[in-house]
């Protein structure tokens, strides 16, 4: 799983330092729901996650961002709560087997894990994978466009409505990963000279960066959709 993660997300995707905090004890309660989809030889073919908690189905009393879901998750065991939804936290499919109709059964996989576990409910923060092109574009306006069958312009997104999937709204602080100058022109990969705001390779949005401070800000959204 983590090799699949590795290499299917940037490199500052693990700066965020409120999952830092959390990551540990959810890989230690929840590996239940960690899921992989394998060959009948073995070899991995995509790998997924997510946690359990509790979720009113309010838009407005969704979590307000990764960290949060993470930070629920855990204390609702800690308190030995029952939970009664299921966040899909990511998903990636092995490179050699992109576009062959893999990361839908994933999706499926980690829905049919859900209603398996008794979690009723079922939504996920979907990092927009083509946001990237458009870093300077509002996640709401991002979020709003769709093709000419009406369908979501972002793939992965799109393929979350495909199965059954609708949008509730927009993330737009989903994650928030910082970082000295340093790091963030090794995970950047480009010199970062002065203080301004960056375009950077992956990157949802652009990068702050405050060289007085040996600061790089980056705030990262994602857009919330429910599964049925």
């Amino acid at each position: 799983m983590d090799a699949l993660f590795a290499d299917g997300f940037p490199a500052f995707i693990t700066a965020d330092q409120a999952v830092k905090r959390h990551i540990g004890r959810v890989r230690e309660l929840f590996p239940r729901w960690d899921i992989l989809l394998v060959k009948e030889s073995g070899e991995p073919l995509a790998t997924g996650w997510g946690v359990p908690l509790v979720w009113s189905g309010e838009v407005r009393e969704l979590p307000d961002s990764f960290a949060d879901c993470l930070r629920q998750a855990v204390e609702l065991n800690d308190r030995s709560r029952a939970a009664d939804t299921f966040v899909i936290c990511g998903g990636v499919v092995h490179p050699d087997h992109r576009g062959s109709g893999v990361a839908q059964q994933l999706v499926r996989a980690l829905c049919l894990t859900a209603t398996e576990g008794g979690l009723e409910r079922i939504v996920a923060p979907v990092r927009p994978t083509r946001k990237q092109l458009y870093p300077l574009v509002q996640i709401d306006t991002y979020a709003a466009w769709t093709r000419a069958d009406g369908l979501p312009f972002d793939p992965w997104v799109r393929l979350h409505v495909r199965l059954g999937g609708r949008i509730l709204g927009t993330l737009p602080n989903a994650q928030t990963m910082t970082g000295t100058v340093a790091q963030w022109q090794e995970w950047a990969g480009l010199p970062l000279p002065g203080s301004a705001d960056y375009v950077i390779e992956g990157g949802l949005a652009p990068l702050t960066v405050d060289v007085a401070k040996d600061l790089g800000l980056y705030v990262e959204p994602n857009i919330w959709v429910r599964h049925r």
